[in-house]
């Protein structure tokens, strides 16, 4: 009976320290929300992102991009730095590619797009040792929480349009002017037309299109830019500001027929130098792409509808633009990690484990 707890006793040590190692593993969504793309900032935009990450043996990296417009290879430095796609250490073309980390070390990874790499596409992590402790994982989620605090900005903009309401007041002095006791009926009346023109006025906002993640091909596609649009009151006045890579992409306004069809024969305007400002001078629907080809059919397309109200202007252009750099809308970032997951099962193993050893 000595013999048959001993053996359980170590049979539940091997298992539980199996089990403790391998829930320690990570999966990283490489770049968050915004996936494996050209990012607007350049290289520095993934540098920053595997700064605030802890890589080690056994984690995963999961690479979320467009199929047929990206892909993810892994390198050698010197072709990491020279951004060279000749002799990739293996290439995977099919979205979402999951590579396990299963060395320590450096590692380089780019797209092997023509450009991309260049265009700042391209990422390079150190990988330490496993470590038995989970306690990293929870550090990293934090981080992605607190961009979402200022969403409460833009709610100080239209608290400024009913400024214009004392304007009224003039009205009184009308009636003060006619002496004679038989017009004072006339008086009363201009007191109700200034009433209506505070209404559709409020500072000009500037809007820079999915935020952080700029003018790109999302992974989610199209729904990425309709989720940034719910939200926002559009007016007369107010400017979009498209951020992109130079030379990949570009930005068209069409018309409504052209967006539904991905159509970039004629567009009604078109820049290709970021950041692009476009000021929304009419009210009604406005359609934007990028003419480069296909981008428009993965996702790259954005339609606004603008109110009639008309924007003011405001005084001093420096002091606006916060309120226009609300992250509100942004989709919540994945989860890093999910060492949680086995902890049910390592209680229910570990005894199972222990009673048939017994009988």
């Amino acid at each position: 009976m000595a013999g048959e707890l001993k053996m359980a006793f170590l049979a539940v040590i091997a298992t539980a320290s199996l089990l403790r190692s391998s829930v320690a593993q990570t999966s990283h969504v490489v770049g968050g929300s915004s996936g494996w793309t050209i990012p607007s900032s350049g290289s520095g935009s993934y540098s920053s992102w595997a700064a605030n990450q802890g890589f080690s043996v056994g984690d995963t990296l999961v690479f979320n991009f467009a199929n047929g417009i990206h892909d993810v290879a892994q390198v050698t430095r010197s072709d990491y730095d020279g951004c060279s796609t000749i002799n990739p250490i293996f290439l995977e073309t099919t979205s979402p590619a999951g590579i396990t980390l299963n060395a320590t070390g450096e590692h380089y990874f780019i797209c092997n797009f023509t450009g991309h790499c260049s265009a700042g596409q391209k990422l390079m992590i150190n990988v330490s040792a496993a470590s038995s402790s989970p306690s990293p994982a929870p550090q990293r989620s934090p981080s992605p929480d607190s961009s979402s605090s200022p969403a409460p900005a833009p709610a100080t903009t239209p608290s400024s349009s009913p400024a214009p309401a004392p304007e009224p007041e003039p009205a009184t002095t009308p009636s003060s002017s006619p002496a004679s006791a038989p017009e004072p009926e006339p008086a009363t009346t201009p007191s109700s037309s200034p009433a209506p023109s505070p209404a559709p006025s409020r500072s000009s906002v500037t809007y820079t299109v999915l935020d952080s993640l700029g003018w790109n091909i999302p992974s989610n596609g199209a729904a990425a830019y309709q989720t940034w649009v719910a939200n926002k009151n559009f007016m007369i006045g107010d400017v979009l500001v498209f951020n992109y890579a130079n030379g990949v992409h570009n930005v068209a306004e069409v018309t409504k027929e052209a967006y539904n069809s991905c159509n970039t024969t004629n567009p009604i305007s078109l820049s290709s130098t970021p950041p692009t400002r476009m000021t929304l001078t009419t009210s009604g629907e406005h359609f934007y792409i990028c003419a480069v080809p296909r981008h428009c059919s993965l996702g790259q397309l954005l339609a606004i509808n603008v109110s009639g109200g008309t924007a003011n202007t405001p005084p001093s252009s420096s002091e606006t633009p916060p309120s226009s750099t609300t992250p509100s809308p942004t989709p919540p970032p994945p989860g890093n990690s999910a060492p949680a997951l086995g902890v049910t099962s390592l209680i229910a193993t570990i005894f199972t484990i222990f009673v048939a050893l017994l009988y």
